[in-house]
């Protein structure tokens, strides 16, 4: 399995499928399906029945996964970028080979 290097609370760019374009942070990372859940990214509407925590039931919209693949990071000055790891001294650091910053 190879490592993902997109983390959660990365801010991440779709830049591929249906939601090309839409940017959101990483809220959680599924390693064995290498995917990701990304807020406000790849809506689905989900029925549900009445419940003790939602007694009206009814409709509910929430983030599907999607892919790592898909998703590129975006740096602090808001542009896309591939991620790579390098020691500096004796830590283990991401940083952005596009523009070399630390991650």
């Amino acid at each position: 399995m190879a490592k993902l290097k997109i983390k959660t609370g990365d801010t991440v760019k779709v830049i591929a499928g249906d939601h090309k374009g839409s940017e959101g942070t990483v809220q959680k990372v599924l390693i064995a399906k290498n995917k990701a859940i990304v807020e406000g990214v790849n809506m689905i509407k989900k029925h549900t029945k009445p419940s003790a925590q939602n007694p009206q039931g009814g409709i509910v919209e929430k983030e599907a996964p999607i892919h790592i693949s898909n998703l590129s990071l975006l740096t602090s000055k808001g542009e896309t970028t591939r991620v790579g790891y390098r020691t500096e001294g004796d830590k283990k650091v991401r940083f952005s080979k596009k523009s070399n910053e630390v991650l």
